[in-house]
């Protein structure tokens, strides 16, 4: 991806003023802008280093400094920008903007296409609906209308929930099978429906919120990665895990997608039952954490091997739901714990132990992708990076006095 001669000149001015990352002690405390300023300057290496704009950054192996790539379609391809998009609205430099639009426009077409998994809101919100917050593009506005009407034809009226996986219906026998991390897609359809979008959308979003928080977790509140459901008359099968340590365990990822996810949908309906309903599944999560505040990649995991690798993308992901769900609780006193915790989560990701600068240009390290596959074991991940740099943003809008969301 080439970017101005002058804009990299900046870049590296800014890179070159910091001393390296990974040595420093943080003198002056955690501050949510000097860490954005941290993500800045290691996305400026990042953004000199690529060969084009359709190779997206996905992930940096254990012990290596090189990117890995995925492509356009992909259901990481929308992180990246989504980061560029995030730099764009802190620092109003219009060429993080131009960077960001090179990509996200790469994506656009995709939204066109028949959703081929629950992953369109992944791909759609990340990039081309950061994209249309900031801008207003009409273009991306009709391109989101188009996936979130794409991503409603895998809704079953019978279950009330949208397929995830269309390729283990045959593959694992689950005729109807929806996974925790769906949760987040809602966010595309909800948007389409205040957006011009058709009113069923709202309503499928509400029903699949509904019947996962009927279905897929447990009496503690702990979620099973996948809740496997009947075709014919919609009743619940059983819930397995996929990416989990076993079907009864809390795997990390899987709990964080929940905390975010009922976040949002309470955002949207303003209805009790959800806040009510992201308070315990963030509660259960918070009561298991390591006194670190990263939790090892399922919370099981450490019963057998106090080596097994933690999940700093799980962390980044709950840190930021955190922040937001601490501006809806009515209780100071619950909303300021929900604060802090979130807070003592970025301090963490923010230290020498977790910050990938000096290693690779990557924001964070110790993010686990599919421990059961061995995918991106103790990797660095664009996912990660990106929810660390929207709860960092969150942070600094709420230190600030603002909200903790910018919408249109």
């Amino acid at each position: 991806m080439k970017a101005s001669v002058s804009f990299l000149a900046g870049l590296f001015l800014a890179v070159s003023c910091m001393s390296c990352h990974s040595s420093r002690e943080n003198a002056g405390g955690f501050s949510a802008e000097k860490e954005i300023d941290y993500c800045r300057s290691q996305a400026a290496l990042t953004l000199s280093s690529l060969p084009s704009a359709d190779k997206i950054p996905n992930s940096v192996d254990k012990d290596s400094s090189t990117w890995n790539y995925t492509g356009i379609g992909s259901w990481t391809c929308g992180f990246w920008p989504g980061i560029l998009w995030y730099l764009y609205e802190d620092t109003h430099d219009s060429q993080w903007k131009k960077s960001a639009e090179e990509v996200s426009n790469l994506i656009l077409p995709c939204a066109y296409k028949k959703a081929r998994s629950h992953d369109s809101g992944f791909i759609m919100m990340t990039s081309l609906g950061n994209g249309y917050r900031l801008t207003g593009n009409p273009a991306y506005k009709k391109a989101l209308l188009s996936a979130a009407d794409s991503l409603a034809a895998l809704y079953n009226p019978k279950v009330g929930t949208l397929l995830s996986w269309p390729n283990m219906v045959k593959k694992e026998n689950w005729p109807h099978n929806t996974i925790i991390d769906n949760m987040m897609n809602l966010e595309l359809l909800f948007w389409a429906a205040r957006n011009g979008g058709d009113k069923r959308l709202y309503d499928i979003a509400v029903r699949h919120a509904e019947t996962t928080m009927r279905h897929q977790f447990r009496p503690d509140y702990t979620n099973y990665h996948v809740a496997v459901y009947d075709t014919i008359d919609g009743h619940f099968i059983k819930g397995v895990t996929h990416q989990g340590l076993s079907d009864d365990s809390m795997w990390a990822r899987g709990q964080a997608w929940a905390i975010y996810g009922y976040t949002m949908v309470y955002r949207e309906t303003g209805d009790s039952r959800f806040l009510d309903f992201a308070r315990k599944v963030s509660d259960v999560y918070l009561k298991r954490l390591p006194t670190d505040m990263i939790p090892y990649w399922d919370f099981a995991a450490r019963d057998f091997l106090p080596a097994e690798p933690r999940d700093a993308s799980a962390a980044s992901i709950t840190a930021s739901a955190l922040l937001e769900l601490s501006t809806y609780v009515a209780n100071a006193d619950s909303a300021a714990f929900y604060r802090e915790q979130a807070v003592a989560m970025l301090e963490q990701l923010s230290s020498p132990s977790y910050q990938a600068g000096g290693q690779s240009s990557a924001f964070l390290l110790h993010s686990v992708g599919h421990m059961n596959k061995k995918w991106e074991v103790d990797a660095s991940i664009s996912y990660a990076d990106y929810y660390y740099l929207e709860a960092l943003t969150r942070l600094k809008r709420l230190e600030s006095g603002r909200s903790v969301l910018a919408r249109l």
